[in-house]
């Protein structure tokens, strides 16, 4: 009987343990007192118990004299195998009230008395007495903080409470971007004067691309005038999933079609921010829809987009050059990676995709974007526009690429119907619609449609330090062209190219601040119907600086410097000139201040 009820007491105790360990002590308590001072189930506490057994105060003299631990690992006869090891360590770390023998070991196999259980109790309701005095003094001592921090929650709570009553959207962000333009372009070189009959000459008041009028005189007549113009962004960002993207893209700006900086005269003038909205009848204060797309993954690596106002250019999976990432961009022609006739920015209605390799982040990847663009895919005469008609102004754009974290390189196509173009070029190239044109004039003056198409092909790569300094990001890209043209015009452009190598310093002077260079020659004639030789040599600069004010506010002031924008056009300034006989180029400096919300 003796046993039974010395191996009862065991188990109810090393429950005891694992009791105090797992909850707070104050809510086992009573339980703890019940079964070691009264009795535990399957025992009842002998009726010959007396005051002195039940004297708490002489039980904690016991557990005075016991040897308090701080740590399970002084026990040297507990291991962690022990079934109650974790309950044990628990109880010590948490309320240190767990006391061992002299001789560091805890003999947890033992009976314990009820006196020991006693001794166990009062150590741990002293422990739980401190700690409730410790909080309230904690309490007491910051009360005035604790009331400023309740204050605040409150206020966070009605504001929060606020904007979701009056919030835009759950699922839309806003952004926008405002920028301010101010510059001014100047013309050097012939003036394209001619003979009159009687044997004098005159300049020619009034220009023309293709150098058939004025020249340098008669450009500054027209376009050189200081202009202050703006370009209005709003962005419209809904995500339904998290993951994909509906982006309504709305602008306006006042770049008439006979400013310079938006490629009037000269169309390698235009610079990326350039834009007119105007509604034909003169005002260029509209506010438009610029683009109108959606974007979403299928499984981990594709993605799939359909767009009713969409761009070839912003639907690849990488963008083969750093030059403007995230930067300035100032002509038009440097922000397309050296081959316009791929990278075109045909814009209307797409469907595309791209697929890009899944590796773990900062390794390099590899993907493949695909995308047709119908620039009149939403009229439905089949004769002059519909999707993949023969006039649908159609643009097939393919891109491999390979990138990390610090560089990239890619190979694009592009093919293209009649009424596409590449972008900009000379303007001996870019006439005639680039000699790509959808018609043919015949000898009675009359049009007739004519199969014509183009075949574009890229090569790009980029490389950037791993930290800003001395060193800057390089990209460079080539690109060439081929006309396939019915009716050909002897002497026109069959096959042409171009190149540009963009360096940019980041970091200069202070953090946000970027210097960046390109050079390069836009699209020139490298072939004619015919054999004959083209003269439609070219070059192109540009140098910028930008200033990051604010977050949210930059300035950058940018120079560029354009050497025989026209190309082969170039020779009709100078009288029964040829070849690379004439003079013409094209100085522009200006300041674009951007505010971004």
């Amino acid at each position: 009987m003796g046993d039974r009820l010395r191996s009862a007491r065991l188990v109810v105790m090393s429950s005891a343990v694992i009791c105090l360990s797992m909850r707070p002590v104050a809510a086992v308590l009573p339980r703890l007192v019940a079964l070691s001072l009264v009795g535990g189930a399957g025992f009842e506490a002998s009726p010959s118990a007396n005051a002195a057994e039940l004297n708490i105060n002489a039980v904690s003299d016991y557990a005075i004299s016991s040897q308090q631990v701080t740590s399970i690992t002084q026990f040297s006869d507990v291991v962690p195998t022990d079934w109650a090891y974790q309950a044990l360590s628990n109880l010590i770390e948490r309320y240190g009230c767990v006391a061992g023998y002299p001789n560091g070991t805890y003999r947890g196999n033992r009976a314990m008395t009820r006196f020991e259980a006693a001794a166990l109790l009062n150590a741990c309701l002293d422990r739980v007495t401190e700690v409730t005095d410790e909080l309230k003094r904690l309490i007491k001592e910051f009360e005035k903080e604790l009331a400023i921090l309740k204050g605040r929650v409150d206020g966070l709570e009605a504001k929060v409470g606020e904007l979701e009553a009056t919030q835009f959207s759950t699922t839309t962000k806003l952004k926008g971007q405002t920028t301010f333009i101010t510059g001014a372009v100047n013309a050097s070189g012939d003036n394209g004067s001619k003979v009159l009959p009687n044997g004098a000459t005159r300049d020619v008041s009034s220009f023309s691309g293709n150098g058939l009028n004025g020249g340098a005189k008669a450009y500054n007549q027209e376009y050189g005038a200081f202009t202050f113009n703006y370009d209005q962004r709003l962005y419209f960002e809904t995500s339904f999933t998290g993951k994909d993207l509906l982006l309504a893209y709305l602008r306006a700006g006042n770049f008439g079609k006979n400013n310079a900086l938006n490629g009037g005269g000269i169309n390698l003038t235009q610079l990326d921010v350039a834009y007119d909205s105007s509604s034909g009848t003169g005002s260029s204060n509209f506010l438009n829809i610029y683009r109108l797309w959606y974007r979403f993954p299928v499984g981990d690596q594709f993605t799939l987009i359909a767009g009713a106002v969409a761009r070839n250019t912003e639907m690849l999976a990488m963008w083969p050059s750093v030059y403007n990432k995230g930067g300035v961009k100032t002509l038009e022609v440097f922000s397309l990676a050296g081959a316009t006739g791929v990278y075109n920015k045909a814009t209307g209605q797409m469907i595309g995709g791209y697929w890009k390799q899944a590796t773990s982040k900062g390794d390099p990847a590899w993907s493949v974007s695909v995308n047709y663009v119908a620039q009149q895919g939403n009229t439905s005469d089949p004769n002059s526009g519909g999707i993949m008609t023969d006039r649908s102004e159609g643009n097939l754009l393919a891109q491999l690429g390979y990138s990390g974290p610090r560089f990239g390189a890619a190979l694009g196509y592009r093919y293209g119907q009649c009424g596409t173009n590449f972008r900009h070029a000379t303007e001996f190239t870019a006439a005639n619609g680039y000699n790509n044109s959808c018609t043919a004039t015949l000898a009675n003056g009359a049009s007739e449609p004519i199969a014509s198409s183009t075949n574009s092909y890229a090569v790009n790569a980029y490389w950037q330090p791993q930290n800003s300094g001395w060193i800057p990001s390089v990209s460079a890209g080539w690109g060439y062209n081929q006309v396939s043209a019915a009716n050909k015009v002897t002497g026109s452009p069959l096959n042409s190219q171009s190149w540009f190598t963009g360096i940019k310093w980041s970091d200069v002077g202070l953090k946000g601040n970027d210097l960046g260079f390109a050079v390069g020659q836009p699209v020139f004639a490298t072939g004619l119907d015919g054999g004959s030789t083209p003269f439609d040599g070219n070059y192109a600069f540009e140098l910028y600086y930008s200033f990051q004010v604010t977050d949210n506010i930059q300035v950058a002031p940018s120079v560029f410097y354009l050497s025989r924008p026209m190309g082969q056009f170039t020779s009709n300034l100078t009288r029964q000139g040829s070849g690379y006989d004439g003079n013409f180029s094209i100085f522009g400096g200006l300041v674009q201040t951007t505010f971004k919300f």
